[in-house]
């Protein structure tokens, strides 16, 4: 392995385990027997998705903007991926960023919003790991 993809490996290797973190905290969550906390599970599924994300752009070498867009993210991974048309909802992550989590835009989310943003997180998660492992990374 190159010094440079050393490096790159390395930082892509920091944004998934910070996404990991978001995944445990939200599937913790779900654990609660009361008051469960469903805006802050989506937060937190939007979260993991990002970072995912960002890890595959870090190894591919391409600058992302600073942003929670998830489509928008999505986007710049490189068609050979084929990864757009199998997250055609990922979008909806998008959200749960900043939106549902603030008095102006509050709006109280149901188990079931929650349960198909982790969903949709595991998704991009499981999609993101695949190309890493063939892109020859291992698991990061």
């Amino acid at each position: 392995m190159r010094p440079e993809d050393k490096d790159l490996a390395e930082k892509a290797k920091h944004w998934v385990e910070l996404g990991e973190e978001d995944l445990r905290v939200a599937k913790y969550s779900l654990t609660m027997s009361s008051n469960v906390p469903y805006r802050i599970i989506a937060f937190h599924a939007q979260q993991c998705a990002e970072k995912y994300i960002k890890a595959l752009l870090v190894l591919l070498n391409i600058d992302f903007p600073y942003t929670h867009d998830i489509e928008k993210l999505l986007k710049m991974i490189p068609e050979k991926f084929n990864i757009m048309p199998q997250m055609m909802n990922a979008g909806d992550l998008t959200d749960y960023a900043v939106a549902k989590r603030y008095p102006d835009y509050y709006e109280k989310l149901s188990e079931e919003q929650a349960l198909n943003a982790l969903k949709l997180a595991e998704m991009i998660k499981e999609k993101i790991s695949s190309i890493i492992r063939e892109m020859g990374y291992g698991s990061i």
